[in-house]
């Protein structure tokens, strides 16, 4: 059995480098970054709110796709080219993540991000061993 496996597929954008969207070795799953595009087409949409939304569908499908669910997640970086969308951050924050006792930790930064994207994830997460 592979010891380190990639993730991407169905539901999640095509990566345009030569490595997948994550791995998954043994039962932690590593990220790269994951942007706001849009999955079907690839491409950005302008708004930022639906960049966003778009972000954190993607963090969702990752873990489906790694046999586990955003709960797993221990820490999450946020790398915004505009700080001023933390509030649209928040909104999308607390839907994935409801419960204020179990939330991962999170650090944004300011970025200078490619294209027009506005917003790329990068999570770490462990998931329950079997």
């Amino acid at each position: 059995m592979q010891r380190r496996k990639s993730i991407s597929g169905e539901g999640l954008p095509k990566h345009p480098q030569p490595f997948p969207t994550a791995t998954k070795v043994g039962n932690m799953v590593f990220t790269s970054a994951i942007g706001g595009q849009d999955s079907t087409t690839g491409k950005a949409p302008d708004a930022p709110e639906a960049q966003i939304k778009n972000a954190f569908q993607h963090l969702q499908t990752v873990m489906r796709l790694a046999g586990g669910a955003p709960t797993d997640i221990g820490k999450v970086t946020v790398h915004l080219r505009d700080k001023g969308h933390r509030d649209l951050v928040n909104q999308e924050w607390v839907k994935v993540f409801p419960d204020p006792e179990s939330r991962p930790v999170r650090h944004t930064v300011e970025a200078e991000l490619p294209s027009n994207l506005i917003i790329q994830l990068e999570f770490i997460a462990v998931l329950p061993t079997e």
